[in-house]
């Protein structure tokens, strides 16, 4: 039997049209689907491998559950592993595993999950997959997109960085579709089976049956398929039954190592990674607050575990992953509804964080404030505080912390001739102005308040009312406060506090006249022994703090010199250049204007240290307003942009705080030009041929070019998850973000905008990707902001990797909630994770045990170092299912990693 059947449907859950409209359609084909099915037993049916199909149809059609279980149990019905067919590099690592975790378990209580990772329409794939499918029990994955030239056979070993090798099923000539043209209609049927079995045997060998993918996209089931299906001699299965007749081993297959993103044999789509940029950065925000915030912290400190809320903040993420979703290549209704997902997320993951911290903070007297390590290593950083007084801070020893005044609140709120009855309005219990009262005065007509924000005094409106005869002016006066930066130290995933104290208590160092303290005499009261922790100078032409050494240039640039001796010539560079493209790919107009010069340049100083430093550059460009219309238009001959241009003003916050080796960048521009895309360009200290980018479990090498073949115009723009690296300088990232090598720079992209899903005639696409529908919003107009930061470095990329990770994760602080007679509590610990390149991922709770994941993120075989008074330990699979015991000494873990390695403990603590 020469060719096996697989019917199917690719389904997209919102794309062109939004979520509840695809849904519609998706409830009438799967009741077409099941009344099939029953009313033909040799009917099989795979449904596209995830579990979002089932959920949102049993929304609907409740009464149909046990249908569909009869279905999967009786192995005619395919569905899972996936939740939902997400975009593998426009998530983090830890949401591919929580999609997969909820996808199998849902799946399981239907009649079990199709052991196969099948990702049929991703636009590329990461390097990880086999390591993450295997863990998770999947021997084998089939792929589409993304597969490399050297593949010519329909099955190949799918190689991850670990040395984990998968079988992997590719479905070439056609992809999830390649037999949707077989049944089309009887007349012709055998001599179309007989030219794809001529095709496919080129793919496939002499020997064994051929897979015939039968479906698109939204497709239904034909009737009468089984007798078609048997007029030709073929047999009818799933795509699991088609799988798993072959081995899991893969001794003798073609082996391809890392990610796919060849574009070879199919288009990869690449511009989706920097369209809609404001969804990436929600993402980024949404993913952060969850998994290493919210979970760690409720695992840790939290008491009763508030499973439910982070199920549902994991729901909305994991649903915000689909490829057709945080991608961004939709209508514009569908990426409203996407950022309304990932925010719902975000809020769920701050409500379980600020629960947290709040019992936390009870502890911590209401003149002080509680400071958070979301990281699971021994933290100095500087913190934002809000504080009374003028008093200096200090820690829970009574030892002073070094502080750099930022601003100053105002204390006169009001002073205003008005009648008082008046002002009592504004009076909501004690609350006034935003603030609450702390006492009030009537002399000479005038009605003076005094508030702060907080108070334990009773207002008596009562005698209010009877002092305000003669009052014809009213005054509000707040508390002086002041926000300072403060350098604080912090216990590994845990917590510690500050408060002010009287000024004689605490030795402040003298400040010379210049403003900044006298490095050399004071430097260790300042900020202890450590040369790493000098503190900052700074003014309008550079900062320093002893590990790098910032200078703006004229044009609005910067040069950096590290404490080694490397050094970045002209970083910040602003590229603006024309995008007639689509949401899919960018594609610049035939007759490109590139405008990089800017008109003018002005700087100003923020701050000027000792612990942060700052400045404001101002940058004014003449941008081309737009590019051609669809078919030309008489401002913009058909491929150019307009002559018409408007005035962009681009801010960037130049900022460099004391200890850190890297220099932080936040760039705000308004967007009032359309079809164009903005980057900024660093300038590599050394030449580069290849670039190191971390994302999904791994740090993947890519070269200057990538491989083309089937018509799409192969760019070498990839996407970076927390950072990018190459000849000497890294770009630590908050958010996916689109980066290439062009001309010995690091071109990272800040904003892409155009106004169509697919253009039918894209210069960079032979084909469309989908249909020609505007898209306005797309166009990303409106203030706009992008934070990261630049590194150089000399040794190798793995000096980026602890850096990335503070700069992601902030340490947390929150105003005290105690009575002000308390002491401050004693810093805490929680967990402790160490290890050369080794990162935590992922800290919950499960069952009664803690749930930790680490990556080792570096080619070299190394050990983490788990620590925090642990009394047992076991291995876990990636569904949480636990393994062997793990031996515990003295309270810690050492855990060998193999380069690479994801692995998942479960502890429990003391």
């Amino acid at each position: 039997m020469e060719i096996v059947v697989v019917p199917h449907t690719h389904w997209d859950r919102e794309w062109y049209e939004p979520f509840q409209r695809f849904r519609l359609r998706l409830v009438a084909l799967l009741d077409e689907v099941l009344d099939t099915m029953e009313r033909e037993p040799g009917y099989h049916f795979t449904l596209d491998g995830q579990l979002a199909c089932v959920d949102d149809y049993l929304e609907v059609r409740p009464e149909n559950r046990d249908r569909i279980a009869a279905l999967v149990e009786s192995g005619r019905l395919a569905i899972g592993p996936w939740q939902i067919l997400l975009d593998e590099f426009l998530c983090s690592g830890e949401n591919i595993v929580r999609n997969l975790e909820l996808g199998m378990d849902r799946a399981d209580k239907l009649g079990g999950a199709m052991p196969v990772g099948y990702l049929p329409d991703m636009f590329g794939h990461t390097a990880q997959m086999p390591q993450i499918l295997r863990k998770a029990g999947l021997l084998h994955a089939c792929v589409y997109r993304g597969v490399p030239s050297s593949v010519t056979t329909d099955s190949f070993a799918w190689v991850a960085p670990d040395g984990t090798a998968l079988r992997t099923q590719y479905l070439p000539v056609g992809g999830y579709g390649n037999g949707a043209h077989l049944f089309s209609d009887a007349e012709g049927l055998t001599g179309r089976a007989a030219e794809f079995v001529t095709t496919m045997r080129e793919w496939h060998g002499p020997e064994g049956a051929l897979l015939a993918m039968y479906g698109t996209d939204h497709s239904a089931p034909v009737r009468g398929l089984p007798e078609m299906v048997k007029a030709i001699g073929a047999r009818m299965d799933t795509l699991s039954g088609y799988i798993g007749k072959y081995p899991s081993e893969v001794d003798g297959l073609p082996r391809v190592h890392g990610e796919l993103r060849s574009h070879a044999r199919a288009n990869i789509l690449p511009g989706v990674i920097s369209i809609r940029p404001h969804l990436k950065q929600a993402m980024g925000r949404a993913e952060r607050m969850v998994e290493r915030y919210a979970e760690p912290l409720a695992a840790l400190w939290g008491g009763e575990w508030p499973g439910r809320f982070l199920d549902m903040a994991w729901w909305r993420l994991v649903d915000a992953s689909g490829h057709d979703s945080v991608t961004g290549c939709g209508v514009d209704e569908t990426a409203q509804q996407v950022a309304a997902r990932i925010a719902e997320a975000e809020h769920l993951g701050q409500a379980v964080r600020d629960m947290v911290t709040a019992r936390l903070a009870a502890a911590v007297p209401s003149d002080g404030v509680l400071v958070v390590n979301p990281t699971p290593g021994v933290r100095s950083g500087i913190v934002i505080v809000d504080v009374a007084g003028t008093d200096p801070l200090v820690d829970p020893s009574g030892a002073p912390v070094p502080v750099q005044p930022l601003d100053y609140a105002p204390t006169l709120l009001l002073d205003a001739e008005m009648d008082p009855a008046t002002a009592l309005t504004f009076i909501h219990g004690t609350e006034l102005y935003g603030q609450h009262i702390t006492g009030w005065a009537v002399k000479g007509g005038t009605l003076t308040f005094t508030v702060a924000r907080e108070s334990s005094v009773v207002i008596d409106v009562a005698d209010l009312r009877d002092a305000l005869e003669g009052v014809t002016r009213v005054r509000i006066v707040a508390e002086p406060r002041r926000t300072v930066a403060a350098m604080v130290e912090a216990p590994p995933l845990g917590h510690t506090s500050l408060r002010t104290r009287p000024h004689e208590q605490v030795f402040t160092p003298p400040v010379p006249s210049g403003g900044l303290p006298n490095v050399e005499h004071h430097r260790s009261c300042w900020m202890g022994s450590d040369s790493a922790t000098l503190p900052v100078r700074g003014d309008e032409e550079v900062l320093d703090n002893g590990l790098l050494r910032v200078t703006i240039n004229r044009d609005g640039t910067l040069t950096l010199v590290g404490q080694d001796g490397t050094t970045v010539t002209g970083a910040g560079r602003i590229v603006d250049g024309g995008d007639v493209g689509d949401t899919y790919n960018h594609a610049p107009p035939l007759a490109d204007l590139i405008v990089s010069e800017p008109l003018s340049v002005e700087v100003e100083l923020v701050w000027s240290g000792p612990l942060v430093a700052a400045v404001d550059v101002r940058r004014t460009y003449a941008w081309p307003a737009a590019g051609d219309a669809l078919d030309g238009a008489p401002e913009a001959p058909a491929g150019s942009r307009t002559t018409r241009t408007e005035e962009i003003l681009v801010t960037t916050r130049v900022e460099l705080r004391a200890g850190e080796p890297f220099v932080r960048l936040h760039v705000t521009l308004d967007n009032r030009c359309a079809d164009h895309r903005v980057r900024l360009h660093i300038p590599l200290p050394a030449a580069a041929t290849e670039s190191h980018a971390e994302g999904q479990f791994a740090v993947v090498t890519r070269g200057l070019t990538a491989e083309g073949g089937c018509g799409e115009t192969p760019l070498p723009t990839f996407p970076a998850s927390s950072w990018v690296a190459a000849g000497g300088v890294a770009a630590l990232l908050e958010h996916v973000t689109e980066y290439e090598l062009v001309d010995g720079e690091l071109a990272l992209t800040l904003l892409r905008s155009v106004g169509y899903l697919s253009r039918n005639r894209n210069a960079f696409r032979p084909e469309p990707a989908g249909p020609q529908l505007p898209t306005p919003a797309a166009q990303s107009r409106g203030v706009r902001s992008v934070s990261l930061a630049l590194m150089p470095y000399q040794e190798s990329w793995g000096e980026v990797v602890p850096h990335a990770e503070a700069f992601r994760h902030d340490l947390v602080v929150v105003p005290g909630g105690g009575d002000r007679a308390l002491p401050l509590p004693e810093p805490a610990a929680g967990l402790s994770v160490t290890g050369d390149g080794v990162v935590m991922t992922s800290l919950r709770m499960r069952d009664e045990w803690r749930e930790l994941r680490v990556v080792a993120l570096t080619p070299n075989d190394t050990e983490a170092v788990i620590s925090g008074n642990l009394l047992q330990a076991r291995h876990a699979d990636l569904r949480g299912r636990p393994g062997e015991s793990v031996h515990v000494e003295g309270g810690e873990v050492r855990l060998p990693l193999k380069a690479w390695e994801i692995a998942t403990i479960q502890i429990r603590q003391l």
